[in-house]
């Protein structure tokens, strides 16, 4: 073996021999770190409302840390749609969509945002016989 290729198989060995110390040191922040907002597109008492309110009840004692649900009802869900589609992409505020998102992209010539563009799913939180009813979505970002 040539010098220079041993001096280049040992840097390498050196390199693979530290990774894993390296590894446990750069870890990944705990999620979540502050209060998660979930916004609702529709108002107070209805059944979205109900099911937000008791998967956020579930994540907060799983997560030990607070999601809140804010009611955002009008527009046919848009209101509370562009709330989110406009926060900062930080995975600290959620949508609480259901059946009617996926519908206004046709009812509406100009929505402010894309749905399936500006928006990424998240979980699958209940099903209806006729349709999904809610779907757990954040802002995806640009």
């Amino acid at each position: 073996m040539k010098i220079p290729q041993r001096r280049q198989f040992l840097h390498l060995a050196a390199g693979a021999a530290a990774l894993p110390a390296i590894s446990r040191i750069a870890q990944a922040q705990a999620y979540p770190a502050r209060p998660v907002r979930v916004i609702v597109a529709a108002p107070a008492g209805g059944v979205t409302d109900i099911v937000a309110r008791l998967a956020g009840q579930h994540l907060s004692g799983r997560f030990g840390q607070q999601f809140i649900v804010d009611n955002r009802p009008g527009g046919s869900n848009n209101i509370g749609t562009e709330a989110v589609v406009r926060a900062r992409p930080d995975g600290y505020t959620l949508l609480f969509a259901n059946g009617l998102n996926s519908i206004n992209a046709s009812l509406f010539e100009k929505l402010p945002y894309n749905f399936v563009r500006d928006t990424t799913p998240i979980a699958a939180i209940a099903d209806s016989p006729l349709n999904r009813q809610s779907i757990l979505s954040g802002y995806d970002g640009p």
